[in-house]
């Protein structure tokens, strides 16, 4: 699968990301977006959806550790 194939319209945040107020860039969760996806970086279960692994992201609790030192 590709970017292309979990393309949301930007214009809305509320629909494409998770957390649309917050820092995370993690895709919002659904029926044909699950987060059911480990993280690549620690290991944990059901932290990702397919749209997220597309992206090459990480968790958020990981994104924060690389970004921030926290």
């Amino acid at each position: 699968m590709t970017y292309d194939d979990y393309e949301y319209d930007r214009s809305d945040r509320v629909e494409c990301y998770s957390d649309p107020d917050g820092e995370s860039a993690l895709r919002k969760a659904s029926k044909l977006n699950p987060r059911n996806l480990p993280c690549p970086t620690c290991g944990k279960s059901n932290k990702l959806t397919p749209a997220d692994r597309a992206l090459g992201y990480q968790c958020d609790n990981c994104a924060s550790l690389d970004e921030l030192g926290w």
